[in-house]
């Protein structure tokens, strides 16, 4: 297995796993226990659009996706935090739109050329310098605003009625939960695509759930379990030339098997 760690595109897929990896059980823990995974799972499908804006006008694919998926969760967040009775309804309304936005701005894209594929299914193994140094921003943020407001995220997380009688702000820190969610998805797309994204945003985290006893060890085990399966599932994927998201998936999956199996 080592030997293949003198190529740099490996080199470079191995940190954009970890860092993102990383990413996904911190966030992913949020996404998991303020209930929010179909919510996710819409931002994930609106951020096509935002990957056919980036195509059709030029301009990186992580900006493009970035922009439009942190503005779906801005929409969401102003539209759901009062009418949570219409959340699937709009869900299934901008998931629908984003994609039909992402598709038809790429059919008009003038000699388009760009592997669509590995949008929908992942592609770590072409992750470049700037996309590394974009997830390493990210999780800095992420671990900033957990340091700055861990207390107050918990709160809202877990019981909006208590968090609203100590004088937290919900709508700021639901918006944000959002926000960081969207932009979380956007970098694991680039792991695993667009069509997978959910799985790993939730795979791990149930296995930690079990295994924790607060917010913070669920982050950690989450982390570290997520680490271990793209690891795995890239070496699996370079072995056998496969699919860098479907082997990371189906690694995770077969964890999450064998720990139900020793839990029984």
């Amino acid at each position: 297995m080592l030997d293949i760690l003198q190529y740099e595109f490996i080199q470079n897929a191995i940190i954009a796993g970890i860092l993102v990896s990383i990413i996904s059980g911190i966030i992913g823990s949020l996404i998991v226990v303020n209930r929010m995974v179909f919510l996710s799972g819409g931002i994930a499908h609106t951020s096509y659009g935002g990957i056919g804006l980036a195509v059709y006008f030029g301009f990186p694919i992580f900006l493009g996706a970035s922009l439009f998926a942190v503005s779906a969760a801005l929409l969401i967040a102003y539209i759901t935090i009062n009418n949570k009775d219409k959340i699937d309804t709009f869900i299934g309304f901008i998931w629908a739109v984003g994609m039909a936005i992402g598709i038809i701005l790429i059919d008009l894209t003038p000699g388009y050329n760009v592997d669509l594929m590995s949008y929908l299914f992942g592609s770590i193994l072409a992750v470049s310098k700037d996309d590394i140094y974009f997830m390493a921003i990210l999780l800095v943020s992420i671990v900033l605003m957990l340091l700055f407001w861990y207390r107050d995220i918990l709160a809202v997380s877990y019981d909006t009625q208590y968090a609203k009688l100590r004088g937290i702000n919900v709508k700021f820190f639901y918006t944000l939960i959002l926000v960081m969610s969207a932009l979380t998805v956007v970098v694991a797309i680039k792991v695993v695509g667009l069509i997978l994204v959910i799985a790993l945003l939730t795979i791990p985290i149930y296995i930690s759930e079990k295994l924790s006893q607060s917010l913070l060890s669920m982050m950690v085990i989450s982390g570290v379990l997520s680490s271990f399966f793209t690891i795995i599932g890239l070496y699996i994927s370079y072995s056998f030339d496969i699919s860098s998201g479907a082997s990371i998936i189906m690694v995770s999956a077969i964890g999450l098997g064998l720990f139900s199996l020793l839990k029984r």
